[in-house]
């Protein structure tokens, strides 16, 4: 089992998978080692879990879903390492978000010498990557939460729902003007500016301090 991109003529080998006549061999080493390192407290989770990836994505036992595979055995790992069945995060999010730096990697890993530093360095700089991500997400969701239960929402429209939404998604840091209010909930700009005028008067925006055509509108967290 090759890899290859190119022509057909001259083809670029990016890997080639162990012959078939050592995979089965090969692949019960890889079954013992993982079974048999989950308890082995020298060995540490979040290097298991690396490990785990590049060790089976290597082998490449199958014609198809062998990427699918790895991701999954890899989160199978840092699930045995959080030691829960749940978990907020996936690995496979952030490898699927940094699929470039991840190929690159991954053949420069396979092709070099039997040292894998570079890879956990970088196996290990995606998750924290993940982690961040995640944390992040935890963050806005308990903002918006928090920012909703202070609001009736039956004094709302759905348009003001929409962009009140939209605002606590990070989706305007700056804030958001009557231009941007008009374009987003498809109301016309002197409707834009009666509702942005409504939603500051209930205690759900406030203006900034610029006036005129500057004029935006954050969030009230107050």
């Amino acid at each position: 089992m090759q890899v290859v991109s190119g022509r057909i003529d001259r083809p670029n080998v990016h890997f080639e998978a162990p012959p078939r006549t050592v995979l089965e061999d090969e692949l019960d080493q890889f079954a013992e080692w993982f079974n048999t390192s989950r308890t082995d407290a020298i060995v540490d989770p979040l290097l298991r879990a690396a490990i785990t990836h590049l060790w089976f994505v290597t082998l490449h036992p199958l014609d198809d879903g062998n990427g699918r595979i790895t991701r999954l055995l890899t989160d199978l790992a840092l699930a045995q390492a959080d030691k829960q069945s749940v978990r907020f995060y996936a690995m496979s999010v952030g490898i699927m978000a940094n699929r470039k730096s991840y190929y690159e990697i991954l053949e420069q890993t396979q092709k070099g010498d039997l040292d894998i530093t570079e890879w956990i360095v970088w196996f290990c700089k995606v998750l924290n990557e993940t982690f961040a991500d995640v944390l992040n997400e935890i963050e806005l969701t308990i903002q918006k939460t928090n920012y909703w239960r202070k609001v009736d929402q039956t004094k709302l429209s759905s348009e003001q729902t929409k962009v009140l939404n939209r605002l606590l998604d990070g989706d305007f840091p700056e804030g958001i003007n009557t231009s941007q209010y008009h374009k987003l909930s498809k109301v016309s700009k002197p409707t834009a500016t009666r509702h942005l005028a409504y939603l500051v008067e209930i205690g759900c925006l406030k203006r900034t301090d610029a006036g005129g055509r500057s004029t935006r509108y954050v969030l009230n967290t107050a």
